[in-house]
């Protein structure tokens, strides 16, 4: 049979090997074994329990200092009105434009009744609904507020104003 083709022995063993692969060297063979990859998803899972967090946090304090800006943009206006008319507008022509924040993730109010006073509050929303920082607001002297307390407050977290 093998001197009719013109095939050795040899060329038939090797001819074999490739049309069964588990007949091959098993040191040869590549690839993970379970106890690998279920290593490198333990390092994943680890990782992401310590990254995650932190970047959420790293989010939601960029969207606070939008906040704190639309605030202070919002006072800047309150001022320049109050100094061409002698006293600080009314709720109802705060601009919307102040009303919101680039994120969206806080809306601005106006509080002014009597033209003499104001509170501005910024009030989150959305995923930034949950911030330990809570609602923003300024008043007319400058004093600032977080989460229903103000700066004179023996327990108000000045981290909220600073970061």
């Amino acid at each position: 049979m093998y001197s009719e083709q013109n095939i050795s022995r040899s060329d038939y063993a090797i001819a074999e090997k490739n049309k069964n692969p588990l007949a091959s060297n098993s040191s040869h063979v590549s690839g993970f074994t379970l106890i690998e990859v279920m290593i490198v998803v333990a390092i994943i899972g680890i990782v992401s329990a310590i990254a995650l967090p932190s970047y959420s946090e790293y989010i939601r304090r960029g969207h606070r200092a939008e906040a704190r800006a639309g605030l202070l943009q919002g006072q800047q206006w309150l001022e320049r009105a109050a100094t061409a008319t002698g006293t600080y507008p009314l709720t109802a022509v705060f601009p919307a434009t102040l009303k919101t924040v680039p994120g969206n993730r806080y809306d601005i109010s106006l509080a002014s009744s009597n033209g003499s006073t104001y509170v501005l509050t910024a009030t989150p929303k959305g995923a930034q609904s949950g911030d330990k920082c809570g609602s923003y607001t300024i008043d007319q002297t400058g004093v600032r507020g977080a989460n229903g307390k103000q700066e004179s407050d023996s327990d108000f977290d000045k981290s909220c104003w600073s970061k």
